[in-house]
Order: C-alpha cells, then sequence, then structure tokens
C-alpha cells in the first residue's frame, strides 16, 4: 500500500451565495436519485473519483454503502447532459442545520465545459433550501486542480487545513 502527503482543505459557506451562474448549454437536467442502487453509486463514484483517488465509500461493504445512500437524509443528484450521465453530488443532511457536501464532481468527459461551475451552484441552492445554518465540504490536493478555486468562488471559505498521510 502507497502512502502519499495530502493537504486537505475544509470550507464552509454560512450563507446563500447569491451568485447566478448562466447554464452553459441547453439538455442539463439534475435528478434526485431517491434510492440510487449500489452499483448505480458505485458506477457514479467510480466515473468521478477513480482518477483523484476517491476511496472511502469505495472500500465499503454493499450493505454499509446502502444503509448510507438510502437513509432519507442522504440526497444524492445527478447531472445529465442531453440524457446521459455527466457527474454527481452526494449531500448529508444528517445533522441539524448543517450539511455536508460529501461528494460532487463530473465524469472526466465533461470537464472544462462551464458544467462544474453551473451545477454547483445548483447544489448550492438546493442546499440552502433546506435553510440551514452552515453547508460545508471538504476537498484535496488530489483532488481536479480546478476543484478548490471553484468551491471558493462558489462563495465557500476555507476554515481548517490539514496536512495527512494516506492512502494513494
Amino acid at each position: 500500500m502507497e502512502l502519499v502527503d495530502v493537504t486537505v482543505y475544509y470550507l464552509e459557506m454560512l450563507s446563500p451565495s447569491r451568485q447566478s451562474v448562466p447554464s452553459p448549454r441547453d439538455g442539463l437536467a439534475v435528478l434526485h436519485v431517491k434510492a440510487p442502487s449500489v452499483p448505480y453509486y458505485r458506477f457514479l463514484y467510480k466515473a468521478v473519483g477513480e482518477d483523484y483517488r476517491w476511496h472511502s465509500r469505495r472500500d465499503l461493504s454493499d450493505d454499509d454503502l446502502a444503509s448510507i445512500i438510502h437513509h432519507p437524509a442522504n440526497e444524492v443528484y445527478v447531472l445529465h447532459v442531453d440524457g446521459s450521465p455527466a457527474g454527481f453530488a452526494d449531500l448529508n443532511r444528517r445533522q441539524p442545520d448543517d450539511i455536508e457536501m460529501v461528494q460532487f464532481g463530473l465524469f472526466g468527459d465533461f470537464i472544462g465545459q462551464g458544467l462544474g461551475k453551473w451545477f454547483l451552484q445548483w447544489i448550492v441552492d438546493e442546499a440552502w433550501s433546506y435553510k440551514p445554518k452552515r453547508f460545508w465540504l471538504h476537498t484535496c490536493s488530489l483532488d481536479h486542480p480546478a476543484a478548490l478555486p471553484n468551491y471558493e468562488k462558489a462563495g465557500f471559505a476555507e476554515y481548517k487545513t490539514e496536512e495527512i498521510r494516506r492512502e494513494a
């Protein structure tokens, strides 16, 4: 097992951002997948996260993953472009007044088209529709280079950074 040094960035938003992000193209739809099957969730997770070494949910058993993604306070949203999945977001609303964006990203073929900025704003607006006190996430130095700047442009502010060693 290879270990790598990683910087983890924790970001939060304490009030809704007031941005309007125009749709970068026609044919966009975001679907709330209320009870995704474990294979479908694994497909989304791998399609977005494999290049960035996501593993936290990859390594869960099917039963453990199902207990998370089928929880009523867990929400999975899938971005579609002309009917094809292009990315997803996973929100955890289990804590009162606090929403965590656990996963967010695009499939590789859809990066660089302005879709991430638009989809992120869509998710921000959806999260704030629940009127939390805080919307937060963490990302790391293994993620796409545009991830941290996009989160900051969307209105998230860094509140903690840590250096860790983790499995590559």
